[in-house]
């Protein structure tokens, strides 16, 4: 693990574009301070190689998307729970600097359900691993034994997960990051922190950002928002967020000299109650204002239905009524940054911003509001409504798939690291029921199996989506049996959570018999997935992964005990890249019959039943690209025959009763059967964001991709938005020639076939013919 002191720490401001869509604001990463040096003297490129905190992999950043953070501070910043709240703490700088301070012995107060109560640090540091070995620094919070009269008010002796960190007695522990805490000799924070605008203006400037203001254009007068005010030679100038123009056009930004805009007179009660119900006043109010409050999704209906994320709920000055700040979805329906009156109640980016009357809004019907589908759900320990569907649905027809499953707002909505599971189940369950014994089975965690039935997959399949409450209620039961107690923050591995589910949680048998050779003994042994192991002496550019999973078992001795009903396989990693070839081919079948230990092989030559196995011809590419070479008797001795194989030592096939060997050439040869198992689904990674291909029909262009976060309404506090998308092209690609395949550029492949084709990670077969049985 890397020193602390050897890296500069960043936090990124924005969401970087594309290719780094799924790098998002808020999170903190790293670069050797050797590197960065070597960066700002190159002094030719404004794109810095940073790394992630939880994440291996190098990302390329705008430096215009960074904010250097010292050591500390990133520390105090990583241990929040969420990339929201991070950059919500960092807009108070001195909370940061007093709380790098902190020492253990310091008297604080701590934030505990809703209470300040008084206490003594006793512990100052990290409470878990970090989530990759790599990371140089991990989350840090604050313990604290409390004092006085608020001994016994808190959760713990001082010890987190069995782990001791400090002593004190039962219930007067409480392990809190920094947000929770203040010194007792905190002083109360005065007005918001001024913008980096207001900071060049004089005490005496008449104006400041988010006045409204009046200037002369060329024709008529103009009116807006001030957002900035900036020195330049020429004296100050004003950035300007003009209204909408007579004609309805939007209107835009425009720097106007300071001496050129007169500021507006405050508005009216009249005048104020119009801007607030702009947009709301067609619309009748709720009656229960309660279920309205910051962090709500609203709707709001003036000329057309607005969408918006409640960032503020309070008074206006001329307002009698209570007031509600928005964050619209749409960013050019707005008229503020979250200002009113030179006052900022609340951030959002310009344009965004709304202020109208909360009897105007109503919670959100669309997808993730909770009234419309109250009475098919139940509350979990948080009061949130989860759907429930108790009619067991079978997997999604063919022709239902365009009607039920594509679209936005389908599949299954991603929320906080959520993706690797999203992903795998809707891999596994929407299309596909190979896998649907561990629903039925029987089992003690009924709770569980009855989350996963009937709020996930019965109304994934019935309803073509499933909300992440339903999803966090899971991982909420996967950290309370204490499984693990990051299920509701971190990000896992797919293969990870689906062997926990099949095995630990539901005590399913696993689907994967191996059979290992040592000598002449074998030994089977039992898994729920395989992970595909290389060694480095293989000739495999553009490899299948038929060719990865042949050449995996010969490298490891194994072959299959017997034919899997399902067989989950996971890519090689190789190191910090993690992927050890730029493009894998998918094989849309896998044949496994050679990789039977017990069942007839096809001669290689002939295509007749084989007598015999050799091992040292495996990697002769005269027989054939890749697998396991058989051959019959006669062919045996010819391939033989050849001085370079005339040290080779084939080994005798035992055949299973019914078959049996015949010198003659009669009836009595036989060709043997082909085990095959057909793809149907894809999990891909790329920058720690998990995607899925899904086959969902017979036809070869019967493909659909899901990505649980495709899309984000609002920053804080917001949701993500989940799509399934049709992607033919990407069957198209599955059955072109290799040769022709090796020569495409994955830039340049249409739709998102380079995902499937760069980005795969796990591969999902399935026995049709075995799958009946299981």
């Amino acid at each position: 693990m890397a020193s602390a002191d050897n890296n500069i720490y960043f936090i990124i401001t924005a969401n970087p574009p594309s290719p780094n869509s799924n790098v998002k604001a808020g999170e903190i990463c790293f670069i050797d301070k050797q590197q960065f040096d070597l960066w700002q003297k190159r002094n030719d490129t404004k794109i810095l190689p940073v790394v992630c905190i939880g994440t291996p992999f190098d990302v390329y950043l705008n430096e215009v998307l960074l904010q250097q953070l010292k050591p500390r501070s990133a520390e105090l910043l990583l241990a929040l729970e969420s990339n929201e709240m991070r950059l919500l703490a960092l807009k108070d700088p001195e909370a940061l600097k007093e709380a790098s301070n902190l020492t253990e012995g310091s008297r604080v107060y701590v934030d505990y359900k809703g209470q300040w109560l008084k206490g003594v640090i006793r512990y100052v540091g990290g409470l878990s691993p970090s989530s990759c070995m790599s990371d140089p620094i991990r989350g840090v919070f604050f313990g604290v034994e409390l004092q006085e009269g608020d001994k016994n008010k808190g959760q713990n002796d001082g010890s987190y997960l069995h782990k001791i960190y400090f002593t004190c007695p039962k219930n007067s522990g409480i392990f809190a990051p920094f947000t929770r805490i203040k010194p007792v000799d905190h002083k109360p924070s005065g007005p918001p922190l001024p913008t980096q605008s207001s900071l060049s203006m004089t005490s005496t400037e008449p104006l400041k950002v988010g006045d409204r203001v009046t200037f002369l254009g060329k024709i008529n007068d103009h009116h807006g928002m001030i957002m900035d005010i900036k020195d330049s030679p020429d004296g100050k100038m004003v950035l300007i967020s003009t209204d909408r123009d007579e004609e309805g056009k939007q209107g835009g930004e425009m720097l106007v000299p300071l001496d050129f805009i007169i500021k507006e007179e405050p508005l009216n009660k009249d005048e104020t109650e119009k801007m607030d119900t702009s947009q709301g006043s067609e619309m009748g109010g709720v009656t229960d204002f309660d279920e309205i409050n910051v962090g709500s999704l609203v709707q709001i209906l003036g000329k057309k239905l607005s969408y918006g994320i409640v960032r503020w709920v309070g008074c206006l000055p001329d307002c009698l009524e209570k007031i509600a700040g928005l964050e619209l979805e749409d960013s050019s329906a707005g008229v503020t940054d979250g200002t009113y009156k030179g006052k900022r109640y609340f951030n959002c980016p310009p344009h965004c911003g709304l202020f109208v009357k909360l009897s105007s809004c109503r919670p959100d019907d669309r997808f993730s509001g909770a009234k419309k589908q109250q009475f098919n759900g139940h509350s979990d320990h948080n009061g949130a409504i989860v759907y429930e569907e108790q009619e067991n649905v079978p997997p999604i027809k063919t022709e239902d798939v365009s009607k039920r499953l594509i679209g936005k707002r389908k599949g299954i909505q991603g929320h906080y690291n959520s993706c690797y599971m999203d992903s795998a189940l809707f891999s596994v369950f929407s299309c596909s029921s190979v896998l649907d014994s561990m629903l039925f089975k029987s089992t003690e965690q009924k709770t569980i199996q009855s989350i996963l039935l009937k709020n996930i997959v019965n109304p994934l399949r019935k309803q073509g989506f499933v909300s992440e409450r339903s999803v966090m209620n899971l991982r909420k039961q996967l950290q309370k049996r204490e499984h693990c107690p990051t299920y509701t923050t971190d990000e896992k591995d797919p293969e990870e959570f689906l062997s926990l589910i099949m095995q630990e949680i539901l005590s399913l048998d696993p689907p994967l018999k191996l059979c290992s050779q040592s000598g002449s003994r074998q030994k089977v042994q039992s898994c729920y997935y395989y992970q595909i192991f290389m060694d480095y002496n293989h000739h495999l550019v553009l490899p299948t992964v038929q060719q990865l999973l042949e050449h995996s078992f010969y490298s490891n001795s194994l072959k299959l005990a017997e034919v899997p009903a399902c067989l989950i396989l996971t890519m090689p990693r190789s190191g910090k890249s993690f992927k050890m070839f730029p493009k894998i081919i998918p094989s849309t079948e896998l044949d496994i019959t050679g990789l039977l230990t017990d069942g007839p092989q096809q001669c290689v030559l002939c295509g007749q039943l084989a007598n015999e196995e050799c091992a040292e011809c495996f990697r002769e590419t005269v027989f054939g690209d890749t697998g396991f070479k058989y051959f019959c008797l006669k062919c045996s001795a010819q391939v033989h025959s050849h001085q370079q194989r005339r040290c080779h030592n084939p080994s005798s096939l035992l055949l299973p009763q019914g078959f049996s060997y015949s010198q003659s050439s009669g009836s009595d040869r036989r060709t043997p059967p082909q085990e095959k198992l057909e793809l149907f689904a894809v999990l891909c990674i790329e920058t720690s964001h998990y995607v899925s291909f899904v086959k969902y029909g017979p036809q070869d262009t019967d493909w659909i991709f899901f990505d649980s976060m495709a899309d984000r309404v609002g920053e804080i506090d917001g949701y993500n938005i989940p799509e399934v998308r049709a992607c033919p092209e990407v069957g198209q690609y599955l059955h072109t020639p290799l040769a022709q395949l090796a020569n495409q550029v994955p830039r340049e492949m249409e739709g998102v076939a380079k995902r499937l084709f760069c980005d795969g990670y796990m591969y999902l077969y399935q026995s049709r013919t075995m799958s009946l049985y299981r």
